[in-house]
């Protein structure tokens, strides 16, 4: 019978999912910086039978943006692999017939080309960094008050991530704003949401017992993916922090140093040893 605990159930692998800053990077100035032996472990699950993706959060860049900023930091990654939630935003806008009032990082508003924005009908809110003033979240306010029936999406539900100059406030804190001020829910696009997940696991034809997720985040990366069925593991590296061991509804299948440990892991119980 194959183990189904961490890191025994490494045997039984198809495919590996990544999150990204935190695990791969951390963001910051410029490019922001690798995290050590995060580089190589990529290159390692690469080399192996595994399946790979990486699935992010990451909203204030285009994806083309997003991999080439992590190819100057020595990844090799192509955007195929990468899923993000502005992309997948668009999916539903187009499919529902919805025309966004943005509150989005400039980075990412090349994502939403294609979208109709005039006379808007919901309301899209990403990490927006700068842009979450005072005046903008009152105009996102304002549309959301004015529709009979309010729609209000959210790339992600992060309460905070962490940068090279410290911790940062995510787009979690500002959707649970306009969603006290507008007496509604948002819809969340990206993680923890389990369509995003299974949007993951259709591509790489897996079931979710056959993935495993390496994140940062305990709620968002390792129990969104354990809510699908996924096994979850957190590292210590990113927005880790040590009370996330013990926490009272999620409990990562197994908690690492970092991602160049977990890595080893996974393969040295793939070669039986």
């Amino acid at each position: 019978m194959a183990d189904a605990g961490w890191p025994g159930c490494a045997k039984s692998l198809t495919g590996v999912v990544l999150d990204m800053c935190g695990v791969l990077y951390d963001s910051g100035e410029g490019d922001g910086v690798a995290i050590p032996g995060s580089v190589e472990a990529v290159k390692k699950l690469k080399a192996s039978d595994l399946r790979l993706r990486f699935c992010t959060n990451e909203t204030q860049a285009t994806r083309e943006e997003f991999v080439a900023k992590l190819g100057r930091l020595g990844f090799d990654i192509s955007v195929s692999e990468v899923f993000s939630p502005a992309p997948a935003a668009v999916a539903v806008l187009t499919e529902r017939g919805l025309r966004p009032h943005l509150l989005v990082h400039d980075g990412v508003l090349p994502e939403f080309d294609s979208v109709d924005k005039t006379n808007p009908n919901c309301v899209v809110i990403a990490d927006a960094a700068e842009n979450f003033s005072y005046q903008n979240l009152n105009e996102a306010f304002r549309v959301l008050i004015g529709l009979e029936k309010p729609v209000l999406f959210s790339l992600g539900q992060g309460r905070y991530y962490k940068e090279t100059s410290g911790l940062k406030l995510d787009v979690g804190v500002y959707m649970k704003a306009l969603e006290y001020a507008c007496d509604l829910n948002a819809e969340v696009i990206g993680k923890p949401s389990p369509v995003f997940f299974q949007s993951v696991l259709t591509d790489m034809g897996l079931q979710p017992h056959e993935a495993l997720m390496i994140g940062d985040d305990l709620v968002n990366d390792v129990g969104g993916a354990q809510h699908c069925g996924m096994k979850g593991i957190q590292v210590r590296t990113g927005k880790y922090r040590p009370s996330d061991e013990s926490h009272p509804t999620v409990t990562a299948d197994g908690t690492v140093d970092n991602l160049a440990q977990a890595v080893d892991m996974i393969l040295d119980q793939r070669r039986g040893h």
